[in-house]
This record gives C-alpha cells, sequence and structure tokens, in this order.
C-alpha cells in the first residue's frame, strides 16, 4: 500500500497572492462566544465557550497566549475583550515589572521563589482557577504544562484544560511510555533498555484509549548501576549510549556514554540531576540529525503534521538552531486520545533515509513560530478552538493551510501530507558562558551581534 501524497506548498500563494485573494470571503463576525461555538461545533456534548481564561505561566510564553489569542478574537469579533484574561504572578513578577502583566485583564498572587510555589503547583493553579470561576485553563510551555495531574484536577471541577488530557498526556509525554507505544504502532525505535515491549491491544475495551500499565513502564526502566549493565548486554545496545531520565529535559538528566566507566559515572550523576524519576538507556545515534514534528490534534482523532523543525545544532543537550522545514515529515500520527499541539522527535539517518522515534513533547514547545511563519498559523488560538471544540476541518488557519475555503466543511484531505515550502524560517537561543560551556546567570545590559 502506497503512502500518503506529498505535496510543496508554494507559499507565495498565501501572501498576498492570487490563493488568499480566491479564498477570502469576508469575515464572519460573531456577537458572543457562545454564538461562535454554537456555529462551529455540531456536536452538543462538545461545546464548551470560553470567556474567562488562567494564564497559569509567566514571560513570553504568556505574552504569546495572550496577544495571539487577541488577534483571533479580533477577527472573530471585533472585540478582543471579550474574553477575560486572568494572569498568575508573583510579588517578584510584579516588581520586575512583566510584560504579560500589561495585557492582563485581572491577575491573582501567588507564593515567590521556587516554582514548585507558584506556576509549576497544581494546586496553587487549581485554586485559582475555581475561585475566580474561569472556563480554561493555559500553561503554555515549562512549569505545569507537561504534568498529567493538572488536567487531571481541572477536569473534575469542570474546568478545561487547553491541552490534552491527563491520560494522553503520561501515556505519550512520558519518554518511557511514549517509545513503548511506539514499539506498538511498529514505528521504528532505537535499542534501548526497553526494546521489544509492546501493549497488548486486543485487551483494549470499546473506546478505551491505549495506555502503558505500570508493570510494564518498570520492565523498560533500570533502577540500578547494575540493572543499567544487565540491559545493555541483554538489549545489544553498546557504546556509545546515553543514560536519560525520563523527567528530565533542558540538558538535564541525560549524559552520553563512549565506555563502562563513562556509564558508571554518569548513571549517578543522572540519578542526582532527576531525583526520582525513572531511567532507562539508548543506543546513541551518531551523525544523526534531530527532527521535531508539529502535530496538531483535535478531540474527534484527527491529527495533523504541520511541516517539521530540524534542531540538530545543540549545546549542552539543548537546542541552539532550529530550522523549519526539515527534510523529512514523517507520516505516522498517534491517535491516542491526544488533543491540541504536540511535537514528535524523531533521530534521521539522512545517508540510510532513516529514522527512529524518540519521543513525543505534549505541549507547546518554545520553538513553536517556526512554524507558525511557514505555515501561516497560530497555533495558542488554533489550542483555544480545540478546546472549546472545534474539529481541525472547521479552524480557519488550518483550512487555509491545506488550501481549503476560509469557512466551508469539507474534511481535511487525509492522503496529502504538506512538506517543503520554497522559504526556511531559523531560530537561534542566545546565551552567555564563563570559559567553555558554564552558563551564565545575572543582569545584562548590552548585546551586540
Amino acid at each position: 500500500m502506497s503512502g500518503p501524497e506529498r505535496r510543496t506548498i508554494h507559499m507565495s500563494h498565501y501572501q498576498g497572492g492570487t490563493l488568499k485573494d480566491k479564498l477570502d470571503q469576508g469575515d464572519q463576525i460573531f456577537k458572543t462566544v457562545e454564538d461562535f461555538v454554537n456555529t462551529y461545533v455540531e456536536d452538543t456534548s462538545k461545546r464548551r465557550p470560553i470567556k474567562k481564561m488562567l494564564v497559569a505561566t509567566n514571560g513570553i510564553a504568556a505574552v504569546r497566549c495572550i496577544l495571539s489569542i487577541r488577534k483571533l478574537l479580533m477577527q472573530l469579533f471585533r472585540n478582543d475583550r471579550i474574553i477575560k484574561f486572568i494572569c498568575l504572578t508573583t510579588e517578584q513578577e510584579i516588581r520586575s515589572n512583566a510584560e504579560y502583566l500589561k495585557l492582563a485583564d485581572h491577575f491573582v498572587f501567588s507564593p515567590g521563589g521556587d516554582n514548585r510555589n507558584n506556576y509549576a503547583n497544581v494546586e496553587e493553579i487549581v485554586n485559582h482557577a475555581v475561585e475566580k470561576g474561569v472556563d480554561a485553563v493555559w500553561a503554555g510551555w515549562g512549569h505545569a504544562s507537561e504534568n498529567p495531574e493538572l488536567p487531571k484536577q481541572l477536569a473534575t471541577r469542570g474546568i478545561v484544560f487547553i491541552g490534552p488530557p491527563s491520560t494522553a498526556m503520561f501515556s505519550l509525554g512520558d519518554k518511557i511510555a511514549s517509545t513503548i507505544i511506539a514499539q506498538t504502532l511498529d514505528i521504528p525505535t532505537i535499542e534501548w533498555s526497553g526494546s521489544g515491549l509492546k501493549l497488548d491491544l486486543n485487551q483494549k475495551r470499546g473506546s478505551e484509549y491505549v495506555s502503558v500499565t505500570q508493570e510494564l513502564f518498570n520492565q523498560a526502566t533500570v533502577s540500578d548501576l547494575y540493572e543499567g549493565l544487565r540491559a545493555l548486554e541483554e538489549h545489544k545496545i553498546g557504546y556509545p549510549l546515553m543514560i536519560k531520565a525520563s523527567e528530565g529535559g533542558g540538558g538535564k538528566g541525560i549524559r552520553k556514554c563512549k565506555n563502562e566507566a563513562d556509564f558508571k559515572e554518569n548513571f549517578v550523576q543522572v540519578q542526582t540531576e532527576v531525583p526520582g524519576s525513572p531511567i532507562f538507556i539508548m543506543k546513541c545515534v551518531e551523525n544523526a540529525r534531530h527532527i521535531e514534528v508539529q502535530l496538531i490534534a483535535d478531540r474527534y482523532e484527527n491529527v495533523i503534521p504541520v511541516f517539521t523543525r530540524d534542531c540538530s545544532i545543540q549545546r549542552r543537550c539543548q537546542k541552539i538552531i532550529e530550522e523549519a522545514p526539515a527534510s523529512i515529515a514523517p507520516k505516522d500520527t498517534l491517535r491516542l486520545g491526544y488533543e491540541s499541539a504536540g511535537t514528535v522527535e524523531y533521530m534521521y539517518l539522512p545517508d540510510e533515509d532513516k529514522y527512529f522515534f524518540l519521543e513525543l513533547n505534549p505541549r507547546l514547545q518554545v520553538e513553536h513560530p517556526c512554524t507558525e511563519m511557514l505555515a501561516s498559523i497560530n497555533i495558542p488560538a488554533i489550542q483555544m478552538q480545540i478546546a472549546m471544540g472545534l474539529p481541525l476541518n472547521r479552524i480557519t488557519d488550518i483550512r487555509l493551510f491545506y488550501g481549503l475555503d476560509r469557512y466551508g466543511t469539507t474534511p481535511l484531505p487525509e492522503e496529502i501530507v504538506l512538506t517543503d515550502t520554497e522559504y526556511s524560517v531559523i531560530a537561534a537561543r542566545i546565551t552567555s558562558e564563563v570559559g567553555v560551556y558554564l552558563p551564565l546567570r545575572g543582569e545584562y545590559w548590552f548585546l551586540c551581534y
């Protein structure tokens, strides 16, 4: 069976050209959020009008959320204040004159200090959401954005989490669980301590979504140095290899080992950096490119890939250069109850034209503007529309991305994967360092480049 058709998008058609003019049918203006939702969501059980939102993050993430959604509100209602934004903040944020607080309609205070007291504190977020009577919570990236307990606690109180449900967040967001699911779906994976483990899909009951059992999860982990050495031999992982903490990220809880001496030293370091996190080991694929596929999913089990990002240039296991589009767009998508924006990461071997599943990030990533600029879409606004119950084929940005009429109802073409464009977008992270590798913290007054 042949794979899906791949189509190259010529972006000039979308930017002031013939296609935009052809599809421009005039804006549909709504008086209320309820009018908008009732018009676009046929299934009454999935209609969730959002009129008040708690932004449970800070910094540029909070700014992106508010500005992106207000842009959509102006298009839909000619009123960018029809949805109220309540921002979580601290005394330190107030003193720093944070930009996002200038955009908020209201803000609520949480204890200062470590983010465990505020933005990463699920109980604190949920209490504020209930007290203020919000309809939805947006957590952005970092902090509590990948904690399955947040959507779980909000759901019990009838509050929408703008992101995936808790079960999908764990099963697909955890590095170990998601790799087991990938193996179950016959998506290529690198040799690791859980090689060969698969779910029994025959035990799935009715419409119940797939999830990884604790027993299966534990089989893929290594609890100590000696278990790690046994797994290395049993699964023929070999050196070089990577030791990873499943709850790590951003360069923490990950070490490359070239030999057994490295393994013994680095295993303890990984345990120390991410205390209590399950640990697994994986073969290190060299001369590979690190490819990210931007996914967007609705609550009707529709999932689309929106181009790719190449983040192969890294330092201290952290991305330095992001480029979109990348040279490959794997067709696999995971239809396992996932909802909202997410990113699947692959290791791609260009010489062999092979790719291997790495992990799935169940949230909006910092790098998403690269994809937005190429595809001419507004991802935070799309997230909100999905949370309100809209299917992908009724979201204007998605329809225009596929070259469909703006306000139509036709399904999205299932057999087309949109790949390369005529353009590329590059994003770079700038950090300061002491010596060769140590990052430097503090205040910066001047930047010359």
